[in-house]
């Protein structure tokens, strides 16, 4: 706000929420995901369990969170401030999730670019591994086991297709709207969930045929490690876009939102963009090259 702005014009109050206890059972609630996946990764059973609980818990904290934010919006509590903090929060928050996939990305660029030709250089080559080679993909020296790298033609190249879409159809319900349409924001933000779900549903199906058929498992070396925690992560991360455009459907469809004024539909529409370009990268340097 301007210095020399009117009493008018200037926000009186901030609105600050009484203390939550959301923010720590989220923590909580990944805590035991990342335990449970570390269980799982070591051959211990109680590893899906903790990753069940842990699910179970985000969901509950985010229908709780949800509600308070949605409640104390709706009673008018929030101003020009309130929207500027969302606006500054939501960045930061897919800012970190961008440097989460860098790394993850970096892990790929290093095992590929820099590891494997390095392994399979003249001096580890003669003395260690004297079969191995430098191709990717590759599971990495001393991994005898044969498994089928995962092909970019099939249920990949078609989760893309239902990605990109889905960044068509969210932006058309965005543009709804603002022009105030219900009937038609409800229906183009209604198929962005849609092709969200078809997505998991064809990335089930992929990785069922990698286990059974492929002999592709998160346990194939460098491939099978990277391939599956990037994959796997960006799929949690569309179901959790998938979960939050569904509670924004409700939300249009009781009648929220003005089309001067919808930033909690804005910041899922930002999320999910951000989980079309990352797919894009794994299409690109997972699958295709």
């Amino acid at each position: 706000m301007e210095h020399g702005a009117s009493a008018t014009t200037r926000q009186a109050h901030y609105h600050v929420p009484q203390p939550m206890p959301w923010p720590i059972i989220g923590a909580f609630a990944l805590f035991c995901m990342a335990l449970g996946s570390v269980f799982l990764f070591n051959g211990t059973s109680a590893g899906w369990t903790g990753i069940a609980l842990g699910f179970m818990v985000l969901l509950y904290m985010m229908f709780r969170w949800f509600g308070d934010v949605i409640r104390e919006s709706e009673a008018g509590k929030y101003g020009r401030w309130e929207d500027l903090s969302f606006r500054w929060g939501m960045s930061w928050f897919i800012f970190s999730e961008v440097m989460f996939f860098a790394g993850f990305f970096g892990a790929l660029f290093w095992a590929r670019v820099m590891s494997v030709p390095d392994l399979a250089s003249l001096d580890h080559n003669t003395y260690l591994w004297p079969d191995f080679t430098s191709h990717w993909p590759s599971a990495g020296p001393g991994f005898e086991e044969k498994f089928t790298p995962m092909a970019a033609w099939g249920l990949p190249a078609l989760n893309t297709v239902l990605l990109l879409s889905s960044g068509v159809t969210i932006t058309l319900a965005h543009w709804n709207l603002i022009a105030n349409n219900r009937a038609k924001l409800l229906l183009w933000q209604g198929l962005t969930i849609l092709l969200g779900v078809a997505f998991l549903i064809c990335q089930a199906i992929e990785y069922s045929h990698a286990y059974s058929e492929l002999n592709l498992k998160l346990t194939t070396g460098a491939y099978g490690t990277t391939f599956f925690m990037l994959t796997g992560f960006h799929g949690f991360h569309v179901t959790c876009g998938a979960i939050m455009l569904t509670v924004i459907w409700f939300r249009c469809l009781s009648g929220h939102f003005k089309p001067e004024h919808h930033f909690a539909f804005e910041g899922v529409a930002w999320y999910w963009h951000f989980v079309d370009v990352v797919w894009l990268g794994l299409f690109i340097f997972v699958y295709w090259l």
